[in-house]
């Protein structure tokens, strides 16, 4: 700790600069870090991707240098750290399984939580001061209001949710501290892939629901799950905000422009404000795909909200965002034309873990993100 406060101070007193337009990408080999960091290098940045490839693509690190590592490993990140210098971060790096944190709520709370300590302290400790945070409209819980505003209280209802706060809290203490600005970007269903298919979305396991259809549209899959058909909408299944991922990837480096120009931390959502129910999905999946999906109606997931809709009004007014992509056959479109020209092969859950894990994948992906 001693050699890395001389190495911070020789960094001021011989003029030894940060690389102004290098950023570091925790999580960067996943499915929204990977089209942030293409639009990042399109945008003239460097990029530097952080991942330890738990559930990132080594394959789909295709702009910039990969260092392969953990967020809560702090002498690796003090080694990448120095050997870039990067002036700002772009933190994806958590796990975002909302089952999977109920069960096992001390993974979520380790990697989620003491990971972006463990990075606010690094960057702390190399006086980089802007982070733009991947966080979630799941810190939100059960909605009192649609579309929800960031005024909304955050109740969450999952440790996943309960992780996303909390490190928002930090984000908050470490501005006031020690003059990190943040922003915040809450958001439901990434969903899409890139444009020219050179990337998309590939979980393992795969939760989403709408990767989840087209796997039964091609075959890698028997049937469609949908759960409950009785909810208080207009056809009776859940409504959900899906939002194309190359919006989402313009919206973080906005949000890190923002940063820059403005030095203030700030919170936004990022919606498509117009919910899709999970049977229009599965009609936008048909239309698309021209293939007819075998599905069941089985019993509704207890105490699942019958619609979840962002707001994402202060985004465009402070941010100047506006997404691109927001009709549901055009984010369909372009995950199944990146599902079928990906080059590796898919599996489905079926073959990976039974088919009892496709039903509750099925259940997952109907949930919050």
């Amino acid at each position: 700790m001693i050699l890395l406060k001389i190495f911070c101070k020789a960094i001021k007193v011989f003029g030894i600069s940060v690389n102004k337009k290098c950023v570091l990408v925790t999580g960067g080999a996943g499915y929204i870090g990977s089209h942030c960091c293409k639009l990042l290098a399109q945008s003239g940045y460097k990029v530097v991707v952080y991942d330890n490839l738990v559930y990132g693509n080594k394959d789909f690190v295709k702009w910039g240098e990969l260092e392969v590592g953990d967020v809560c490993d702090r002498k690796r990140l003090e080694v990448v750290f120095k050997k870039y210098n990067p002036s700002s971060v772009m933190h994806f790096a958590a796990y975002a399984y909302v089952g999977e944190s109920v069960l096992n709520p001390g993974k979520y709370y380790r990697n989620n939580v003491l990971g972006s300590l463990t990075l606010l302290e690094v960057m702390r400790d190399f006086e980089v001061k802007n982070i733009v945070f991947s966080s979630t409209c799941a810190t939100y819980g059960i909605p009192k209001e649609i579309p929800i505003p960031e005024s909304h209280d955050q109740n969450p209802i999952s440790p996943y949710g309960m992780s996303k706060i909390f490190v928002e809290k930090i984000l908050q203490d470490f501005d006031r501290a020690h003059g990190i600005k943040s922003v915040s970007l809450r958001y439901f269903n990434a969903s899409g892939a890139d444009k020219d298919s050179e990337i998309g979305e590939d979980h393992n396991p795969e939760t989403h629901l709408i990767p989840l259809l087209l796997d039964v549209a091609s075959g890698k899959k028997e049937m469609a799950a949908i759960f409950g058909d009785d909810y208080e909408t207009h056809d009776g299944t859940c409504v959900r905000d899906y939002i194309h991922v190359e919006d989402l990837s313009k919206a973080h480096v906005l949000a890190l422009e923002y940063l820059k120009e403005k030095n203030q931390s700030d919170f936004f959502n990022l919606g498509n404000e117009k919910g899709f129910s999970v049977l229009e999905v599965v009609k936008s999946v048909e239309r698309v795909t021209c293939k007819v999906l075998k599905k069941e109606f089985v019993d509704r997931r207890e105490g699942d909200p019958a619609i979840l809709i962002g707001s994402s009004e202060k985004a465009k007014l402070v941010l100047g965002w506006q997404p691109k992509n927001k009709e549901i056959d055009v984010i369909v479109e372009d995950a199944w034309k990146w599902h079928q020209s990906s080059p590796r092969l898919r599996l489905t859950g079926a073959k990976r873990f039974g088919a009892r894990t496709v039903r509750t994948t099925l259940r997952q992906a109907q949930g919050e993100r």
